[in-house]
């Protein structure tokens, strides 16, 4: 009972009982009360980091149970972890998601000298694009850049904006990362400035060659951008349109001819007539749109180019598999750049293993194995080895049927002794020096 005294106005307690007026809480279940429950400085920042690994927030607290010896040892409830993630997030963006990320990658630039970030607003100060790429991105780009595979697929954000990863193969024929872009609109435009973006981070080295889905506004813009590279279109992405507009199988085989045969030009251009014509094809068809732009998919246009064995962007879109992007409609922006900087990590981690078992083990090659075989597998890391060592074992079944003339080539009928009558036409081009330019 608190009294209060008239004289001096202050307050004082006139009687006091010390006893519960009502059932005591189990000493088991006494956790759970909202006055005993508190979630530490250091359990915060236990779970902001297992949170931005793509750690499920109900996998923290059974994390944090095992850590701590039973849900009653922890200090907190579930759905205590779970208010504190949502009003972290909600402290984090008070002042504008796109501004919190862009205070993000400034920081990420002061603490690494080279790295490079680039954004683009328009008039009313809108974000319409990132670029962002730290130093061992760029050291990789200079070092396995000739080929990139990249698409937009990746649009799961509570925004719907496309995350573009700009992906590669390293050494070792794993995914190698060079660097990442987020834009707001799949035109030509902002596609063009990612583009430019990314090349004026690695001092204007284009790519050699570059994989890409069927978007028309992204290859206007690397025509644009990068005139002299390489375009060729997803196979993966083809294969499904196939499937989705022609249900004739024979049709299918016939036309994955095109797709997969490396002949010359000149016969492929004779079976495409044939094709055309016995499937009288018209000119509204899929077929027919994909015939106008054969140049950019045709084997038998790029048999001469440089792609690493890649036939498909499925580097790109398999980001999901190889780095586990588990992103979600309800990411803000600065939660997809954490977990892609996530990925990253991972990824590297990954070529710190690849480089130390080829450091430390050498692949086996048989008591008879060629001089080349051998000389190979010290020249290569073990999984690019095992391709060396199939081409090898493939030259090995040829044999020299006929040695054609030629004016400036050198052409040649080579027969296979596991392929039965099946030969081979074989034409090697030289430049003036006599180096080999060449084979078809």
């Amino acid at each position: 009972v608190i009294a209060r005294q008239r004289n001096t106005g202050q307050w004082y307690v006139k009687d006091f009982i010390d006893e519960h007026n009502h059932p005591l809480v189990p000493e088991d279940l006494s956790c759970l009360l909202r006055s005993y429950r508190r979630i530490s400085d250091k359990q915060k920042a236990e779970i902001l980091k297992m949170e931005m690994s793509g750690i499920r927030k109900y996998q923290i607290f059974e994390i944090q149970e095992m850590q701590y010896g039973g849900y009653d040892k922890v200090g907190y409830t579930q759905r205590d972890l779970y208010n504190f993630c949502h009003c972290h997030k909600q402290g984090t963006i008070a002042a504008g998601d796109a501004q919190t990320v862009i205070r993000h990658l400034r920081e990420r630039e002061r603490r690494d000298a080279d790295f490079f970030f680039r954004s683009f607003t328009d008039d009313q100060g809108h974000l319409l694009g990132l670029f962002w790429c730290d130093t061992q991105c760029l050291l990789d780009y200079a070092a396995f850049g000739d080929v990139i595979v990249f698409d937009s697929t990746y649009k799961t954000n509570r925004y719907n904006l496309p995350l573009v990863p700009f992906v590669g193969v390293n050494h070792h024929k794993r995914t190698v990362l060079f660097g990442c872009g987020i834009i707001s609109h799949e035109n030509t435009n902002s596609f063009e400035w990612l583009l430019r973006t990314f090349s004026d981070a690695n001092i204007q080295k284009h790519p050699i060659s570059v994989i890409t889905d069927g978007d028309l506004a992204m290859q206007r813009a690397i025509r644009i951008v990068w005139p002299n590279t390489s375009h060729r279109l997803c196979g993966w992405h083809i294969e499904q349109n196939l499937v989705r507009n022609i249900h004739d199988d024979k049709v299918k085989e016939a036309f994955r001819v095109f797709m997969y045969d490396c002949c010359s030009i000149e016969e492929i251009e004779r079976k495409w007539r044939a094709f055309l014509a016995e499937n009288e094809v018209s000119k509204e068809s899929w077929l027919y749109q994909m015939y106008e732009v054969r140049r950019i998919w045709c084997a038998a246009y790029h048999a001469d180019k440089c792609y690493l064995g890649l036939r498909s962007n499925q580097r790109s879109e398999s980001m999901n598999a190889r780095l586990q992007m588990q992103l979600d409609g309800k990411m803000t922006l600065l939660e997809m750049v954490e977990h892609y900087e996530t990925c990253l990590s991972r990824v590297r981690r990954n070529e710190a293993d690849d480089d130390i078992k080829a450091l430390q083990s050498e692949p086996f090659t048989a008591p008879d194995a060629s001089i080349l075989e051998i000389d190979a597998k010290k020249r290569f890391t073990p999984n690019v080895f095992v391709l060396v060592q199939f081409s090898i074992k493939a030259a090995s079944k040829c044999h020299l049927i006929e040695i054609l003339d030629g004016d400036d080539t050198e052409e040649y009928i080579v027969g296979r002794k596991d392929k039965g009558d099946i030969m081979i036409y074989v034409k090697c081009e030289f430049t003036v020096e006599g180096n080999l330019k060449g084979v078809s």
